[in-house]
């Protein structure tokens, strides 16, 4: 009896910060879609790895400054607590021009697996090369 207990809350505290759906590859994404897609997934998977920051990158988020360089930015999508809310992404669209990436998204944040609120989210992320140098966010609630 003890251990369902314990395991019952091993399990609720396991599912925190945890994500439900991820912005899923998509073989037609352009290379600069794609490495928007790597910050997207990120986002809900809290692994960092796979997204190509410049290494003086900023964020900037709903008029604030954010992020300051690739490795801040990278250190908090991993470890910063205002992420571990992120359930899952969805209704994801994205539309480019020259070297600037747009996406528009809905946001879903909860604890235990319980959803909270979810957000549109418009991200517009400026790629010159192969990595993210500039992200501003848009938040609005839905």
């Amino acid at each position: 009896m003890r251990i369902t207990h314990v395991s019952a809350l091993a399990a609720v505290l396991l599912t925190l910060g945890t994500a439900s759906a991820a912005a899923q590859a998509d073989p037609a994404d352009t290379p600069r879609q794609a490495i928007a897609r790597s910050y997207l997934d990120a986002l809900v998977s809290h692994d960092a790895s796979a997204v190509p920051f410049a290494p003086d990158a900023t964020r900037v988020e709903a008029g604030f400054q954010t992020g300051y360089s690739g490795p801040q930015l990278a250190h908090d999508l991993e470890h910063g607590p205002q992420y571990r809310v992120i359930q899952g992404i969805r209704e994801l669209t994205m539309s480019e021009a020259g070297d600037t990436v747009t996406t528009r998204y809905l946001l879903d944040t909860g604890v235990a697996g319980v959803r909270l609120t979810t957000v549109e989210i418009v991200e517009t992320f400026v790629i010159p090369t192969d990595s993210i140098q500039t992200i501003e966010a848009t938040i609005t609630p839905v």
